[in-house]
């Protein structure tokens, strides 16, 4: 495990302290994208110097110049790192996260577009796409999430089915979760979205709804009950699912004020997902260094595919 003012800052002292300058905010990178040594990627040689121009690195056995930031959510940005490092300890120690208006307040940007775009980025490495399954007693719903019209508006708004996996350990506490949007109520997609984040052996409860009748016959143990003919009410035989749906929306309300497209509610869903799973963290500079490692194997997600969102794939 890294180590609290060995491998990163433990508070916003010692993180202005660390990262004063652009060359320790690119040492600091190398370090977590080549953590065993630099290898070239080109004839994988593993010796090499720093160039006159800072951010590269030229291998020693065949001369080709590689940048720590190539490839990354940085590249090609004109901010200093020193900003983004900035920006990254803020999103993180933001137990709710944070708006783009507030961003760019904080951080002074000279328009709106480019904290969105910040802020859309650092969402893109909030989930790492090898994360481990569910497993042990898994509760498995929707729930609908949308925005509101103001009083005298006649928008009609269209909410969106979300579907929710909820980790419900013996005792109150409840584990890790996984949400995904879904085209349309009821499909199947949630049966899709089970086999996706969920451990094949798992215990999965759910209400009655037949299309989740299968899990059974696909790999899961499967418990349900028919909350139209039962005495209980449904948030009490799924509280796991009924909760996070609740603090779901009321982070949509109070951290992004109802601002959510459709097309960028999945990732909107992965940062909820990384703040959820990452409750209890006592230390805000490790979610600092974990968001970092990922955002040094992310794809740089310029502003072009940020706006498309998952109407516009990258390529």
């Amino acid at each position: 495990m890294p180590v609290a003012g060995v491998d990163y800052p433990r508070t916003h002292q010692q993180l202005l302290g660390w990262f004063a300058d652009e060359d320790a905010c690119l040492e600091y990178l190398a370090r977590l994208r080549w953590p065993d040594g630099f290898r070239c990627p080109a004839c994988g040689g593993d010796v090499a110097w720093r160039t006159a121009r800072r951010a590269l690195w030229m291998c020693a056995a065949c001369g080709r110049q590689t940048s720590v930031t190539a490839g990354t959510i940085f590249h090609r940005s004109h901010t200093p790192l020193t900003t983004w490092f900035a920006a990254i300890w803020f999103v993180c120690a933001s137990k709710n996260g944070v708006s783009a208006t507030t961003l760019q307040q904080v951080l002074g940007f000279g328009s709106y577009e480019t904290a969105w775009a910040w802020l859309h980025k650092l969402r893109r490495v909030m989930v790492r796409p090898e994360r481990d399954l569910l497993s042990g007693v898994v509760e498995l719903d929707e729930t609908l999430v949308g925005g509101r019209a103001k009083p005298a508006s006649s928008v009609v708004i269209t909410k969106v089915p979300v579907m929710v996996a909820v980790e419900t350990p013996p005792g109150h506490q409840l584990g890790r979760i996984r949400l995904a949007r879904a085209d349309a109520r009821n499909s199947g997609q949630i049966i899709d979205f089970a086999h996706q984040v969920i451990a094949p052996g798992t215990l999965i409860r759910t209400d009655g709804a037949r299309n989740l009748r299968q899990l059974a016959e696909q790999g899961y143990a499967h418990e349900y009950k028919v909350m139209l003919t039962s005495p209980d009410p449904a948030h009490e035989y799924l509280p796991g699912v009924h909760l996070v749906a609740s603090l779901l929306k009321r982070w949509v309300a109070g951290t992004l004020h109802h601002g959510i497209s459709r097309r960028q509610l999945d990732y909107y869903l992965d940062e909820f997902t990384f703040r959820f799973n990452r409750r209890t963290a006592r230390s805000r500079g490790l979610l600092f260094y974990r968001l970092l490692q990922q955002a040094v194997t992310t794809d740089p997600h310029p502003l072009t595919t940020l706006i498309g969102g998952t109407d516009q794939p990258n390529p």
